[in-house]
């Protein structure tokens, strides 16, 4: 079952009852225009097995704890915003497999030569769908086929920043200024913005596989409580690349993000994407990705499944 995204970004408290996160409104229960009847009927009630992420995005959103217990239990992904209204915070289970200690250790256990083929892999796809971005956008992408054709162990020739100046250099021709910077112009602020939600699914299904999302395969920020979250989702980013150019084809780049704009992207976690020659929503390919990666730390398999753009 696809699980559902759900935005707040308005005023509300929210609780648990009967195994149901509960909504309501202050500004509406408040209200002395509106009759009791209306007031009841405003406040709405999601099932905590169908969520799989939540955004919090005001200042006066209120949430009980034994609401997050139990969204923690169900391994759902509550995620913060800052009052530039960007996600900065992710809160997840410390326990969301059954066996993961074995999975802890076979993850620490991982040799240094696996981590680097891994990451070589990683690499080739992510750069393999930025050739495809270009060409569906009727751009030059030739130059990004003998990277990824040609990557060696660990990357150790740096294909991924040699591809990365390339494609961005050209994925937005009517922007020649732009230049691919967390806090750069926009539209860094809906690539910022997707690649959020993207991070919150990847690291739900890191968590779920009973993986630690702290210890990456290739980076590893002291600061960085994802690494391995980072690791996984690149070959992920070319389809935010893709929502965000559609986005642009209907409206000119802002430096701040509508509701419309943040519902659009909502649209992440179930976007269809072809992995293992099975069409699969995107929330679903992450998890297949995080468990073909538990394989390859036990041994059991050598290659990582990632989706095909």
């Amino acid at each position: 079952m696809i699980k559902r995204t759900i935005y707040f970004g308005n005023p509300a408290y929210l609780s648990l009852s009967n195994a149901q996160m509960i909504v309501r409104l202050p500004e509406v229960e408040k209200s002395d225009d509106l009759s009791p009847a209306f007031k009841k009927e405003a406040t709405a009630s999601f099932p905590i097995e169908d969520l799989g992420i939540v955004v919090l995005d005001h200042k006066q959103i209120t949430i009980t704890q034994a609401l997050l217990e139990v969204l923690m239990e169900n391994n759902t992904v509550v995620m913060t915003c800052n009052q530039s209204h960007l996600p900065t915070g992710l809160l997840l289970p410390l326990s969301g497999n059954t066996i993961q200690n074995e999975r802890y250790r076979d993850q620490l256990d991982a040799s240094e030569p696996l981590k680097k083929q891994l990451w070589a892999q990683t690499t080739a796809q992510k750069i393999r769908h930025q050739a495809y971005v270009l060409k569906s956008e009727g751009m030059e992408y030739n130059y990004l086929t003998p990277l990824y054709k040609n990557i060696k162990s660990g990357d150790i020739d740096n294909c991924e920043a040699t591809a990365a100046a390339y494609y961005w250099g050209h994925l937005f021709p009517a922007i020649p200024e732009f230049r691919r910077f967390r806090e750069g112009i926009s539209p860094n602020n809906y690539l910022n913005y997707g690649y959020a939600l993207l991070r919150a699914t990847m690291a739900r299904s890191i968590v779920g596989a009973g993986l630690l999302p702290t210890l990456g395969i290739h980076h590893h920020n002291r600061y960085n409580a994802f690494c391995l979250a980072d690791d996984l989702m690149e070959p992920y980013r070319p389809y935010i690349d893709l929502l965000v150019l559609n986005l642009l084809k209907t409206r000119n780049p802002c430096e701040e993000l509508t509701k419309a704009d943040k519902a659009y992207f909502l649209q992440i976690p179930t976007i269809d994407v072809m992995i293992d020659g099975e069409r699969s929503p995107l929330m679903n390919a992450t998890v297949r990705t995080a468990v073909s990666l538990v394989k390859c730390f036990s041994g059991e398999a050598k290659k990582l499944l990632y989706p095909e753009l």
